[in-house]
This record gives C-alpha cells, sequence and structure tokens, in this order.
C-alpha cells in the first residue's frame, strides 16, 4: 500500500503547479517576494507607509453551488473569476485596494490539466482586480468528494487609508444611489437556481431566444469585478459615502449593510434594465417577486450611495472603466432598511 494507491497523487500535484505557474506569473506585482514552492506567500508592504493611516482588509469566499454548472458543462475556465470577484469586491466595497489572493481548491481527484484551467479563471480574476496570486492549495480528498468534482474557495487581503474607509457613516437624507450593473446570477442563488432547472447537459444547453444564448452560458457567466470602477471614481475626487455588494440575500439583506442608523434606502425597480435572465429563472420556477429580490442581485452588482453633486462624475468614472450604472433611488429619513418600489 502507498498513498498513491490510497488516493493521493503527489505526482499529479507537481505537475499541476508546472501546468499553473504560467498563469500565476501573470498576476505579480512588484511588491511580491520570491515565487511558488515556498511554504508562504510573501508580499511587501513598504508603500502603505505613505498612508497616514493604513488599515488592513480581507475577504474570503468560495463559488457556492455554482460549481455544478462547472461540472457539467465540463467548462472550467472562468469559475475563478468567481472564486476572486466575491472576495476583491467586499475589499473595494469598504474603499480598498485589493493586494494579493490565495486559492484553496479541494478536489476527488487531481487531474493536472483540470486544476491549471482551474487556476487560470483565478489568474485572471486577479489580473482583473490587479491583485497578485501569491499562493494556494490543492488537496485531494478520495472517498470524501467524487473524482470529477471540486471545490473552489479564496482569500484576499487589501489596504485603504482610514481616511477613505467606506462605512456608510456619512451617508445623509438625499443622497443618490447609483447602481452597477451586473454580469447576471453572479455566484448567489443557485441553490433556487438548481431547483428551477435541471442541471443537465441537454437542459443546459438548450437556447433560449429571450437570451439570445444557452441557459448554460447565461448562468456561468462570471461575477463582475468592480475594483476598477471604484477605483476610477474615487481618482476622480468623488466620495463614496456607502457602498453595498450585492450578493447573496439580495437587495434585503445587503443595502441595509451600508446604513446608518434613521437611514432608509428607496430603490426603484424600473429604474434600469433587469436581465432577462432573472425573468427566466421567475417564470420557470413561479418564484415571487420579494423572493427574487432577497435572493439575486436582479442586475445590480453594486450599489453606491453619492453626494447629488457627485452623481455625474461619478457615474462617468464608472462607464470609464467599462461598466453600466444607472441612478436607482435615493436616501431617505426612516427606519434602517430597503424600500423597493
Amino acid at each position: 500500500m502507498d498513498y498513491k494507491k490510497a488516493g493521493v497523487d503527489i505526482e499529479a500535484g507537481y505537475r499541476s503547479v508546472e501546468l499553473m505557474k504560467k498563469h500565476v506569473k501573470e498576476t505579480m506585482r512588484p511588491e511580491v517576494l520570491g515565487g511558488l514552492g515556498g511554504f508562504a506567500g510573501a508580499f511587501d508592504l513598504s508603500k502603505i507607509k505613505e498612508m497616514e493611516e493604513p488599515v488592513l482588509l480581507s475577504g474570503t469566499d468560495g463559488c457556492g453551488t455554482k460549481v455544478k454548472l462547472a461540472f457539467v458543462m465540463d467548462k472550467h475556465d472562468t469559475i475563478g473569476i468567481d472564486a476572486v470577484a466575491m472576495c476583491v469586491n467586499d475589499i473595494a466595497c469598504a474603499g480598498g485596494e485589493p493586494l494579493f489572493f490565495l486559492d484553496y481548491i479541494a478536489c476527488g481527484k487531481n487531474i493536472p490539466e483540470k486544476i491549471a484551467t482551474i487556476v487560470s479563471g483565478v489568474a485572471q480574476g486577479c489580473k482583473q482586480s490587479e491583485c497578485a496570486l501569491i499562493g494556494g492549495e490543492t488537496a485531494e480528498h478520495p472517498g470524501l468528494m467524487p473524482v470529477d468534482e471540486y471545490d473552489l474557495a479564496g482569500f484576499a487581503v487589501g489596504v485603504v487609508d482610514k481616511k477613505d474607509l467606506i462605512d456608510g457613516s456619512r451617508i445623509k437624507e438625499g443622497d443618490v444611489l447609483v447602481g452597477i450593473a451586473s454580469s447576471g446570477v453572479h455566484s448567489n442563488g443557485f441553490s433556487l437556481v438548481r431547483s428551477v432547472f435541471e442541471m443537465s447537459e441537454e437542459s443546459l444547453n438548450t437556447y433560449y431566444d429571450e437570451l439570445q444564448k444557452t441557459l448554460g452560458e447565461a448562468l456561468i457567466a462570471p461575477t463582475r469585478i468592480y475594483v476598477k470602477a471604484l477605483k476610477n471614481v474615487k481618482q476622480a475626487g468623488v466620495t463614496i459615502k456607502g457602498c453595498s455588494h450585492i450578493t447573496g440575500g439580495g437587495f434585503y439583506e445587503n443595502v441595509p449593510r451600508m446604513l446608518p442608523e434613521n437611514a432608509k434606502a428607496i430603490i426603484e425597480k424600473n429604474s434600469y434594465p433587469i436581465p432577462k435572465i432573472f425573468d427566466l429563472i421567475a417564470q420557470k420556477g413561479n418564484v415571487e417577486e420579494t423572493m427574487m429580490y432577497n435572493t439575486f442581485n436582479m442586475g445590480l452588482g453594486m450599489v453606491i450611495a453619492l453626494d447629488p453633486s457627485d452623481v455625474k462624475t461619478a457615474m462617468e468614472a464608472i462607464e470609464a472603466a467599462g461598466d453600466s450604472c444607472y441612478v436607482v433611488g435615493k436616501i431617505v429619513s426612516g427606519e434602517k432598511g430597503v424600500e423597493l418600489c
């Protein structure tokens, strides 16, 4: 008996590392010290001395049951973008700059080419957010997971000067809410999605005229990364008073998280275009509207609160980053919460 016969192929692990190296190198920043293979990733923090009061930010998340689509579609090159996005968007939401990312892949069997493809997506997400992929772990779990399945999670660290921290404390009545468009379902609500649609090749390969693509293509679209958009707003001299990353729990859970006491967010549902995939989910699953807004992003991946005088400049900065944005509501006085009308 040996480790390989027990289900863990050490040589496959070595091959995975060699195959992923080219993707990892593309994410490097000058602050990264050393390369792959060490026990810890090293990142030089000398530059943060330029900040008055540097604050480290962190975020960790996974892709949830969206990985099931990757298994069925045998498409593994974008799921890594989702893992990065869920972490770095949270850091950007606090006003921070993501610095580095680490991934963790647990799999039933280490197939080097598949692992490298997954990591290529992670690297792409890191490039989009300008953070370095400085380490990670691939763990074979024979007997615990089916040989053709895996789970993917990650961890990111960022930094912000304390004076630039977005904490919602400056939000007041009359502020304007601007929503930044999502790419679709992102990585949340897939337990409901999988209850609405059969996760089979036939189902996911079905073409829908209203989507102008197959169901699988619409659902697996990677989570949009908003780091550049929010960075552009900051560089334009605009203060973002509050920022909400619309993830699991939709509007009802996430929008109030950016609000101070006695501030209420009013969002107009018809103020922006809702992607057709959400109409299809609601129709096919007979999902009530309230549940849709309490589960999905409904077409807005970020909602930010701005002073009315800053709206035009901020929206121009967001659009310059390649994102679409809309004035979607306002802040009024009242019990802390959100109202959709």
